[in-house]
């Protein structure tokens, strides 16, 4: 058994994210009346970014001090750079205090790192000192060594954390691809996130990723190191919560 420490920690590293398309804000607010609960505060809201001020309200209401992020170049990490600034400074404008970009990752796919280095650059430079979470879309990388050059150029580039997947593609998170990003950010030289998103569904896969990043980082997992995207996750964590 789950010891109730260990799923309160988990409670802590959740990005609780809700990215349907054709989303409407009376399906958000009904979204928001069951996952955003004092009782209940994860690391963040994941929203896209027409649905930041509703969510943000939605947490002052409840008195819930958390971030709310939103994300940019998203799902395809094909926008041009100039457009992803401008996403991110409209969506800094609205009130986001995190920032979830897709690497162009069809550019690394076709050997063209200077286009993934321009990129970085501006988009790290568009946020500012707000957190940037890069997305490499993990599950649409051929290799491990493409899993791990996404990475390291994500690190190069300014990234506060690295990010597995939008959880818009056939795969999602694996423990391959995060045991790969994980060894890369183990070698960062400068603190660096890890954020497995893509398919979380059950509180033992992960309870499997936290330990996962325990065991290669050597750092307890909390919300500054490691993050969770996840939108159904709480349904099975809660109750658990409530028996411990």
């Amino acid at each position: 058994m789950t010891s109730p420490l260990r799923l309160h920690q988990l409670l802590r590293l959740l990005d609780l994210t809700r990215l349907t398309e054709q989303d409407t804000p009376t399906e958000m607010a009904q979204w928001l009346q069951q996952t955003a609960r004092p009782d209940a505060v994860p690391a963040a809201f994941c929203v896209y970014p027409q649905f930041i001020q509703q969510t943000l309200l939605h947490l002052t209401q409840q008195q819930m001090s958390a971030p709310v992020a939103t994300v940019v170049n998203f799902p395809s990490g094909d926008l041009a750079v100039d457009t992803v600034v401008q996403e991110i400074e409209a969506a800094l404008v609205a009130g986001a205090g995190e920032i979830d970009a897709v690497l162009p990752y069809k550019a690394l796919l076709a050997g063209d790192y200077v286009r993934v280095k321009h990129f970085m650059y501006d988009v790290r430079q568009s946020c500012g000192r707000t957190p940037l979470k890069i997305i490499i879309e993990s599950g649409e990388l051929l290799t491990a060594q493409q899993i791990c050059k996404a990475t390291e150029l994500a690190i190069e580039g300014g990234a506060d954390f690295v990010k597995t997947s939008t959880g818009k593609v056939p795969v999602g998170v694996t423990l391959e691809a995060a045991r790969i990003m994980l060894t890369a950010i183990a070698g960062a030289g400068r603190p660096v996130g890890f954020k497995a998103s893509g398919g979380v569904r059950t509180v033992a896969q992960a309870l499997e990723l936290m330990q996962l990043y325990e065991d290669i980082t050597g750092q307890l997992a909390n919300p500054a190191g490691m993050r969770i995207g996840a939108s159904a996750l709480l349904t099975e964590l809660l109750p658990l919560l409530q028996q411990a």
